[in-house]
């Protein structure tokens, strides 16, 4: 099928268009929808700033708590032994003037404590049988 070439030139807009108020009822529709798209879009975009900005702060926690964690396992490997070695050496300075005042062979190591005995359940009690209502009476007029 053959397409015949067109000899109309294009429809020339016109010149003289004045605005209408439904020129401005149309205009203010679409500005109202684009609106509301942007403020839905928007929110979303927020929201997800929001989650991601929470991740980092959960991350940069964890990385902190991390480092704070191995900082005291870390000073806690180079003061431990230390203080062995100045406990050690105040109970050797102490230990003639324990034997002097004769405080040393007084000290007995603690017994071990025991726990708790469980408490013995108590027997249910047994169950009363329920009232009867009483017999309604009728009045005599």
């Amino acid at each position: 099928m053959a397409v015949g070439k067109r000899n109309k030139q294009a429809a020339e807009p016109a010149v003289n268009q004045a605005t209408t108020l439904r020129h401005l009822w149309l205009a203010g529709l679409g500005l109202a929808a684009v609106a509301r798209r942007e403020a839905l879009a928007g929110a979303g975009r927020a929201a997800g700033q929001v989650e991601a900005l929470q991740q980092r702060v959960r991350g940069i926690a964890a990385d902190a708590r991390g480092n704070v964690v191995g900082g005291i396992e870390n000073v806690r490997g180079q003061v431990e032994p230390k203080v062995m070695q100045f406990s050690a050496e105040v109970e050797a300075r102490l230990a003639p003037v324990l034997d002097k005042l004769g405080l040393k062979g007084q000290r007995k190591p603690r017994a071990q404590r025991k726990g708790r005995k469980p408490a013995a359940k108590k027997a249910a009690a047994p169950r009363r049988a329920p009232r009867k209502p009483a017999a309604r009476r009728t009045r005599k007029a």
